[in-house]
């Protein structure tokens, strides 16, 4: 394994900031990836991501709703959002979502 360069505190989190910026914008450029796909896959979805984020504001002393963190993370409002882009959960897709709810949970 390769020895990782020093990186100071400040340094970390503008690296880390601007991952984040990508993903979210990554997320925003591909809502045809549906959030159920995502937690079948990877144990998260946007709605995981908006939480955290409105837990992270919590920690700097900035109140945000759940409505608010999820606009921040889908941009635009979520009911919008879902009318646009969401669509029904194949049989297969909730299938998936139970046995991976196990494998989260472990």
């Amino acid at each position: 394994m390769s020895k990782l360069p020093t990186i100071d505190d400040d340094t970390r989190a503008a690296i880390e900031s601007e991952v984040f910026r990508k993903l979210i914008a990554h997320l925003q450029k591909n809502p045809q990836v549906q959030n159920i796909e995502l937690m079948n896959l990877a144990y998260f979805c946007r709605n995981c991501i908006s939480k955290w984020y409105r837990s992270a504001a919590e920690d700097q002393g900035i109140e945000l709703d759940n409505d608010q963190a999820r606009e921040i993370v889908y941009g635009m409002p979520y009911a919008d959002y879902k009318q646009q882009y969401q669509e029904p959960a194949t049989a297969e897709q909730i299938k998936a979502f139970k046995a991976s709810e196990q494998k989260a949970s472990v």
